[in-house]
């Protein structure tokens, strides 16, 4: 043996191969991770409520589809389907997913573009690294979905949060602009993510006075500095009726002020595997509007570089197809009218039996409120039902949990915020 090769067990390993930011990252998500563990203990046998993941799923526990959409995927021309997309996106799924996310509004779908992305993920992070410097902050609720702080300190970014709700369980506008006006006198810029309708993890909707004071707020800041809004739509149609209020209200944003929409397919149809989404930008100065664009693009080359061509080419038949559309429209509605059951059956239950949430009208989430969250989801565990804390509260995926369980729920959560005091 050559004396100066060591045996392979002998050798050390060095523990700087990782940057020290890498080497710090944690592994698995935890709300994976409870879902692991609910999995594993119902497939020994034990009767598990598993409401955790936010995937929608029937009252046997199978995850709901809608068949339109995979006949959309089946119709697929395969020579196109195999083929690269465009990088941004084919133009028929921009101009379709742009009406889709806008409503139809002519007035801003004339001063709009879009990029096709990785789903509503996809979206959120080209929002991040093209609207805030390195080392700085976005602005969202203190309520919010996790990988936004994944995505945002993946890229060198941050998350700064206000309070979410008032005393009275409504947004809290006043700590809302009171947070835009200290991060812009911070940073300079400011990039306000807010996710409604339906937000996750509280099922809260904005009302449309709830939105026009965001709007109204955001053009007085915008006076002093750069502003941006993003509005996430992951769960938007599971909203009640006028939960599309955001879009009257974002019609009176200042010219400067650019308006995002992070849109998904994932939820709207039912299709979380395929990872199709986009972001729309509206931007009513035209030379702007084209530098977006091209920061897009840019970002698209520098991530996935193309997206799912064969789900684009399926998701823009079932928007820009009336049959293919209306069929759709069918499916989803029956998903829709499910989760709705749901929610009303939990909104019956839920007050009557003391628990704290705010108004929730739909979506796949709602938040029950505690300072003891750790302990209240530990002892929901130990009763078979399966909840995620956290920082305030635990949050139950009603998307998950059959109609005919929300008693079982409701009756363990309200035990365990008794028992946690």
């Amino acid at each position: 043996m050559n004396p100066t090769t060591q045996p392979e067990e002998d050798r050390e390993v060095r523990s700087d191969m990782l940057t020290r930011a890498a080497a710090s990252r944690p592994g698995d998500d935890p709300i994976f991770a409870l879902h692991g563990e609910a999995t594993r203990r119902a497939a020994a046998g034990e009767d598990i409520l598993n409401a955790t993941l936010g995937a929608l799923v029937d009252d046997d526990g199978k995850l709901c589809v809608m068949p339109t959409v995979f006949e959309a995927f089946r119709t697929v021309d395969p020579m196109r389907g195999a083929a690269y997309a465009p990088i941004g996106g084919d133009a028929e799924f921009l101009e379709a997913v742009t009406a889709d996310a806008l409503g139809g509004r002519a007035s801003l779908m004339g001063r709009s573009v879009a990029v096709a992305t990785a789903g509503g993920t996809g979206a959120l992070h080209h929002t991040i690294v093209n609207f805030l410097e390195p080392g700085q902050a976005l602005l969202t609720t203190d309520f919010f979905w996790g990988p936004y702080r994944t995505i945002a300190e993946h890229t060198g970014r941050a998350v700064r949060t206000f309070s979410m709700f008032n005393e009275e369980r409504r947004f809290d506008t006043a700590a809302f602009e009171q947070g835009v006006h200290d991060l812009l006198e911070e940073q300079g810029r400011v990039l306000v993510i807010l996710n409604s309708p339906c937000h996750n993890p509280t099922g809260y909707s904005l009302d449309p006075f709830e939105w026009r004071l965001v709007v109204e707020a955001l053009n007085r800041a915008a006076k002093r500095g750069p502003v941006a809004l993003c509005v996430d739509l992951a769960y938007s149609r599971y909203g009640a009726e006028g939960s599309d209020a955001w879009l009257g209200a974002v019609e009176g944003l200042a010219p400067e002020v650019p308006l995002l929409a992070a849109w998904s397919a994932s939820k709207s149809y039912a299709q979380y595997g395929a990872r199709v989404g986009a972001l729309v930008a509206v931007v009513q100065d035209p030379g702007a509007r084209q530098r977006v664009k091209a920061a897009f693009l840019h970002s698209c080359r520098g991530t996935w570089s193309n997206c799912n061509h064969a789900g684009l080419l399926a998701i823009t038949s079932l928007m820009a197809e009336p049959e293919a559309r209306a069929a759709s429209d069918r499916d989803r509605a029956k998903l829709v009218r499910l989760l709705g059951e749901r929610v009303a059956r939990f909104n019956e239950l839920a007050r009557p039996a003391g628990l704290d949430f705010p108004r929730y009208e739909g979506g796949f989430f709602v938040t029950v409120f505690t300072p003891h969250a750790a302990r209240v989801a530990e002892l929901c565990r130990e009763a078979g039902v399966y909840l995620v804390p956290l920082k305030g509260g635990v949050r139950i995926a009603l998307c998950a949990t059959p109609e005919s369980k929300v008693e079982r729920l409701v009756n363990a959560l309200a035990s365990a915020l008794e028992r946690a005091e």
